[in-house]
């Protein structure tokens, strides 16, 4: 595992501190997401199969993540 902070900042800023904020995000999250699959692998029966569908549940939401970021590029 590792630290780190968490900025969070709520203002209304431009499309392109937008497509920043979801680039570095999802990098961010895949890493999350890695973690936990290999901590997943770690683990046994209900606990295991909890993490894993944790992993699952943060795949679709950076499917959806990506997606929002393909619009803000006009792609």
């Amino acid at each position: 595992m590792h630290d780190h902070d968490h900025a969070h900042t709520h203002g209304h800023g431009d499309a392109s501190q937008a497509e920043a904020l979801l680039t570095y995000m999802l990098d961010h999250n895949r890493h999350h997401a890695q973690e936990l699959h290999d901590l997943a692998h770690q683990l046994e029966g209900e606990a295991a199969d909890l993490v894993h569908a944790a992993v699952h549940d943060f795949e679709h939401g950076n499917e959806k993540l990506q997606r929002a970021l393909t619009i803000l590029k006009g792609e």
